[in-house]
């Protein structure tokens, strides 16, 4: 059973930036696309960005690109959400997923497609 822990919440500046780091335990992470999400109060859950198994691919949603990057270190079994230039629309609470897959497939931001997540990390940009 894949367990996932995020870390690296915290409140930061607009403008600011943040690492959160995702640490998995369990089976090795080469067959699990990872994802992030978040989901802000009063409102539903959003993607935010995914990286396949072999960290060939991955996606952002609009709203992140180009401010946002997902790697991922399987050795290690991590993976790092880095936000740049941080908006207080990003504030919100941040989840790390895994989805079953392989090591090839690209990776999907379908958040029902995910098996496994951890508990969330908060971010709250503000000055």
């Amino acid at each position: 059973q894949l367990q996932l822990v995020e870390s690296g919440g915290s409140l930061v500046q607009p403008g600011g930036s943040l690492t959160l780091s995702c640490v998995a335990s369990g089976p090795t992470l080469d067959y699990y696309a990872i994802g992030w999400f978040r989901q802000a109060p009063g409102q539903e859950r959003e993607e935010v960005a995914c990286i396949n198994g072999n960290a060939v691919h991955s996606l952002f949603a609009n709203s992140v690109k180009g401010r946002f990057t997902i790697s991922r270190d399987n050795a290690k079994k991590t993976a790092t959400l880095q936000m740049n230039s941080l908006k207080p629309e990003d504030t919100a609470v941040y989840y790390c997923a895994a989805e079953t897959s392989t090591h090839q497939a690209p990776c999907v931001m379908r958040a029902r497609t995910y098996d496994f997540w951890g508990q969330g990390t908060e971010v709250t940009v503000s000055s």
